[in-house]
């Protein structure tokens, strides 16, 4: 729990001392490619509540009451988010040969990138500020419910405030944290950035 504190801290107490910043919109895209629907995204909680805790703003925080819901593509479209977060994982056992982006320990990154970019030029998401700007982002969709939150709210601190965060290494983190606690190596692939 200490280090748990420790790294939420590394994010917070930053984010504290540097006064006001510009917050990012953050639309954050919830499991896009499991099916064809558009645009399930976070409310006020998990993914929601942690780009809020690294300084941002988020989109369906501002428009759903509950935990998760529908945004439709034409409120994305006038909404012009600065940041799209796209929750991906292994889903080929429910939806095999899905346009889901593939993310977690070992994936291949290379048809994640290309899933990745796929998804990004969706009609919602082509003509966006962060789809021009390459601010998309890929992140593993099972760190919302992981005592490892806090590796995910640094990656996320990182993409929102890439300068504040500049020697901030979520991925030495999570090396770390297996190090220390887990009986498994460590294998990348819990996170990616659109090819630009």
């Amino acid at each position: 729990l200490d280090q748990r504190a420790a790294e939420i801290a590394r994010v917070t107490e930053r984010l504290a001392a540097a006064g006001p910043l510009v917050k990012p919109l953050v639309m954050l895209d919830r499991i896009p490619g499991y099916s064809d629907e558009c645009c399930l995204t976070f409310g006020n909680e998990n993914f929601g509540a942690m780009v809020a805790a690294a300084g941002g703003v988020n989109l369906g925080s501002e428009l759903l009451a509950g935990t998760f819901g529908t945004i439709n593509l034409e409120t994305i479209i006038v909404r012009d988010p600065d940041v799209v977060i796209v929750t991906g994982g292994n889903w080929e056992a429910l939806a095999p040969n899905g346009a889901w982006v593939g993310l977690g320990p070992g994936a291949d990154l290379g048809k994640a990138q290309a899933k990745l970019a796929a998804l990004a030029s969706r009609p919602a998401f082509r003509a966006t500020k962060a789809v021009r700007t390459g601010r998309v982002h890929a992140i593993w969709h099972q760190f919302y419910t992981s005592p490892y939150q806090f590796v995910a709210l640094q990656r996320i601190a990182r993409w929102l405030h890439p300068g504040l965060f500049a020697d901030l290494d979520p991925d030495d983190t999570l090396r770390r944290l297996h190090a220390r606690f887990l009986p498994i190596a460590y294998r990348p692939g819990y996170w990616i950035d659109i090819e630009r």
